[in-house]
């Protein structure tokens, strides 16, 4: 049976079951119902008519005793006419009666009653007669006597009728109780009863579908996902929807097989192609600055045999042309000394001369017993395959390769070996082609000396033939030679007049492409600061937030990863501020403030920040500072601790055991002035930095001091970095007079010597070179004014509380954040409103204006300053033209933060400025600091 159909079975049970109880009920309540009129529309009426009618009986009879006893004649006739009106009454109500009675002893007592009331009613009409006539009460005694006879009998009657419909109505009433009794009793069995039937159909449901569920389940639960290839098959047993799924399954896992299988085969092309690519790369370098043939063969082959697996091979260049034509071996890998193969050969001479003949490359596989064995130390082995292959250029052979392995050679190593046979013939013809040129230029040159010596001896014969006549001719050349000199000196004037003129323009239009171009540098570099510097605002604020244990929703484990996001986003700004540091030292326009330090303070300075780093990575950290080391000391102290940051976060970074020390003294003179200028300073100080790490060898140890370089690629790849560190040491060295120098050794650590003089008059050549300038773009100095902590981890904020309930200067205020970046406007209003702020959003300075305007009780204003349309200076310009807004804060947001724009956003009107990115603990300072003022 079909899921569908035991799901419309099951339901279809329970409600037939629903519908059987709800038909019983309804008959039951229409029994109920009927019972219940009976009650009241029939039995109250007819109970209610006969006290009707006896009422009207009594009322009758009091009325004959007033007219008999009353001699007023008005009022008697009043009784009379009272009388006739409740006879009619009382025979229309018996008509009524009479017409609605069902029971047999109902119409009975009715009969009866009408029979006596017949009579008391002509008793009454002769005692009306004798009324109406005049007679006494005396008269009327026997009469009345009469009538009250009858009287009793009627009331008797009409009690005993009331009495009779009472007590049918009483039997209607109980039967009506024993009917709810017995509907009660069996809707209480059949709930029950449904109640089991439905929960048996459900279960039987639920088992006969949960059955083939849990056999998919079980097969769903068995799949390795680390391995598609073979997925298992869920069995069909069922042609429902379960069924469907099954199938449905078993054709997804048909196609994931094959889907798998495909991707395998995919990635093991490309992997092949990347070791091919890979291993033609090599060779290709391997190629630059070959000028010989011999040391190229001699390389490729000892190159090209151990990727190809080969145990052994030979190299064959060809020389000569014709008949002379050979190939001769040049080189030879692992070969066993001059019986490794034959010296040469020529076309057609043997497999390898065949195939130089045919020009295509031969695999051997059955290779004879007494072919050139494999040697090694421990003895000799037969190869297993040999492939010959030609180096074709221009469609000529002009070497031939040949190689054998203990192994078959691979499809994808004869692949390889024709890709780089393929480049081989260009390279062997060009170096012999260079080689044919430096023959030539020797030959030339040797031809050129040869032609150099005759000549002298000729020019040595025509030199003395030509002393007389040139005595005779002296003097008057001496004069002609005076005269033309003269003459010669004065176009050589005029002319150096005119070369100096084009000269002087040539200089003043570089002169103002270089300060273009440096503008233009200076114009990207901010704006790639403002670029980079915007989303990274977003990262480190929502980072910041997510991280805070205080604040944060998140578990331990994602703190940490918020904390590593903050790192890592402070990292790219400490390379975004290195780059724009090198980038303002190129240009030349660095500010550098010489001023006053104390150099007592550094060793506490360094402990404090290194110290940690040392205990982490288990190596000594010691400082030794000589006694003849001036306390006072003139430099720019911002530029010093970077430079001493920089070298250390590089011993420790390279340096796994061991220790690190900085020694710090008091240095030569005589030895600073070999590596540079000594004027103008009052001291020098030397401090060198030594680590037992890594080390550097010789030929990189210029390397390292260039932007973006490191000693190799395996080194950035081990310890990460951009190679700017050491680049920014040396360029600011320079910068405040001084130099960095290394000594290292490869595998035995480092020494960094840092040179730097104390000028307590400043270094005016310098300071006029870095004079600042508004051009120069991206200053960063809320950012590297703060002193270095060696950590590279953000200042985390922890507020208690209670003092945080004490004082909130934020809240029900209300800041409008004027911004066209949605994730800085995202990132604000989440930190903004965790402070408890009613938030307010603009996307340039129109709408800007246009929420001032609605009057929103804005309490401060974020405003950034690059937005389309209007900028935020245009902006705050028209927001303090309006008098109502005189007083209100509005603190400028930038990320391309150029020199001078703090001075230009205060002269449009903010009240305060923050740098991009912006750091939360530094927002929130300026707007308590505006907010409680």
């Amino acid at each position: 049976m079909g899921f569908k159909k035991k799901q419309m079975l099951g339901f279809g049970l329970i409600l037939l079951f629903l519908a059987i109880l709800l038909s019983f009920m309804m008959v039951t309540l229409n029994n109920l119902k009927s019972n219940m009129t009976e009650i009241v529309e029939n039995r109250y009426e007819k109970v209610s008519a006969s006290m009707e009618i006896r009422q009207l009986f009594s009322r009758s009879d009091r009325e004959i005793l007033f007219a008999a006893n009353d001699t007023n004649k008005e009022e008697r006739a009043e009784s009379l006419e009272i009388i006739n009106e409740n006879h009619n009454l009382i025979e229309s109500k018996i008509a009524g009666l009479s017409g609605s009675l069902n029971k047999a002893k109902a119409k009975q007592l009715l009969k009866e009653f009408e029979t006596q009331y017949a009579s008391y009613s002509i008793t009454e009409a002769e005692i009306i007669q004798k009324i109406k006539s005049g007679n006494s009460s005396d008269d009327l005694s026997s009469l009345m006597e009469d009538q009250r006879e009858k009287r009793t009998k009627v009331i008797s009657t009409m009690d005993e009728f009331k009495d009779y419909q009472e007590g049918v109505m009483n039997d209607t009433l109980n039967n009506s109780k024993q009917t709810y009794e017995d509907m009660i009793g069996f809707v209480i069995f059949a709930v029950i009863l449904s109640i089991l039937v439905i929960s048996v159909t459900v279960v039987w449901m639920i088992r006969s579908t949960s059955k083939d569920l849990q056999s998919i389940t079980k097969v769903i639960k068995n799949i390795d996902y680390k391995n598609l290839s073979v997925i298992p098959r869920v069995p069909v047993r069922t042609t429902d929807e379960i069924g469907d799924i099954a199938r449905s399954f078993n054709e997804m896992a048909g196609s994931l097989e094959i889907y798998n299988q495909k991707e395998k085969d995919f990635t093991e092309k490309i992997s092949e192609q990347n070791w091919i690519q890979t291993r033609v790369a090599d060779i290709a370098t391997m190629y630059q600055r070959i000028v010989d043939v011999e040391v190229l063969a001699d390389r490729f082959i000892t190159r090209l045999a151990p990727m190809m697996g080969a145990s052994i091979g030979a190299f064959y260049v060809k020389r000569g042309e014709g008949v002379d034509m050979r190939f001769v071996k040049l080189a030879s890998f692992a070969g066993d000394g001059e019986d490794s193969g034959r010296r040469e050969f020529r076309l057609g001479e043997g497999l390898i001369g065949q195939c130089a003949l045919e020009k295509k490359s031969k695999v051997i596989e059955d290779i004879p017993e007494d072919f050139q064995v494999v040697t090694t130390g421990l003895g000799e082995v037969n190869p297993k395959s040999i492939v010959i292959a030609p180096v074709v250029f221009e469609d000529e052979v002009v070497a031939m390769v040949e190689l054998a392995s203990l192994e078959a050679f691979t499809k994808l190593q004869k692949t390889f070996l024709n890709q780089v046979l393929d480049t081989l013939g260009i390279t062997i013809n060009n170096v012999e082609g260079r080689m044919e040129i430096e023959r030539l230029l020797k030959e030339s040159q040797a031809q050129t000396e040869e032609l150099q010596a005759q000549s002298e001896e000729l020019q040595s014969q025509s030199e003395e033939m030509q002393a007389q006549s040139e005595e005779l001719q002296t003097q008057a050349e001496e004069l002609r030679m005076i005269n033309e000199q003269l003459e010669e000196r004065n176009r050589e004037t005029e002319e150096k007049s005119k070369e100096l003129q084009v000269a002087k323009l040539n200089l003043e239009k570089q002169a103002e492409e270089l300060k273009l171009s440096s503008k233009y540098k200076s114009e990207f570099m901010a704006n790639m600061s403002h670029e980079l510097r915007t989303p990274l605002n977003s990262i480190l604020i929502l980072s910041e937030m997510l991280s805070d244990p205080n604040d944060s929703k998140l578990n331990e484990e994602q703190q940490e990863f918020a904390r590593v996001i903050n790192s890592s986003g402070q990292d790219l700004l400490t390379l975004i501020n290195d780059i724009l540091d090198l980038s303002k030292v190129e240009v030349g326009k660095l500010e550098v403030v010489f001023d006053e330090m104390n150099l007592s303070e550094l060793p506490e300075q360094l402990h404090r920040n290194f110290d940690h780093v040392a205990k982490k990575k288990n190596i000594d950290f010691i400082i030794e500072k000589s006694k003849s080391v001036p306390d006072i000391f003139f430099t720019d102290e911002q530029r010093f601790q970077q430079i001493l940051k920089n070298l250390l976060s590089n011993a420790f970074k390279f340096t796994e055991k061991g220790s690190v020390s900085v020694q710090i003294k008091k240095a030569d003179e005589e030895n600073v002035a070999q590596w540079i200028q000594t004027k103008g300073a009052s001291n020098w100080v030397e401090i060198k930095v030594t680590d037992t790490g890594i080390g550097i060898s010789k030929e990189k140890q210029k390397l390292i001091f260039e932007a973006f370089q490191q000693g190799d690629g395996a080194t950035m790849r081990k310890y990460g970095g951009t190679g700017l560190g050491l680049s920014i040491c040396r360029e600011f060295a320079k910068l405040l007079g001084g130099w960095v120098i290394v000594d290292s050794e490869e595998g035995q650590g480092s020494t960094f010597t840092f040179f730097i003089p104390s000028m307590p008059e400043g270094f005016k050549n310098v300071g006029e070179a870095m004079a600042a300038s508004p051009e120069v773009a991206a200053a960063n100095h809320d950012d590297s004014a703060a002193p270095f902590d060696g950590k590279g981890e953000p200042d985390v904020v922890i507020v208690d509380e209670e003092d945080r309930d004490k004082a909130k200067p934020f809240c029900n205020k209300t800041v409008l954040v004027v911004d066209d970046d949605h994730r800085n406007i995202f990132a604000l209003k989440n930190a903004l409103k965790h402070e408890g702020m009613e938030i307010l959003t603009a996307e340039n300075g129109y709408e800007c204006l246009e929420l001032l305007e609605k009057g929103n009780n804005i309490d401060v204003i974020l405003m950034d300053i690059m937005m389309p349309g209007m900028d935020g200076y245009e902006t705050m310009t028209r927001i303090r033209e309006q008098s109502k807004f005189e007083d209100l804060p509005i603190i400028a947001l930038t990320a391309k933060a150029m020199k001078g724009d703090r001075e230009k956003c205060l002269k449009a009107g903010a009240s305060d400025y923050v740098s991009k990115p912006l750091k939360l603990d530094q927002l929130l300072s300026v707007l308590r600091v505006w907010l409680t003022n």
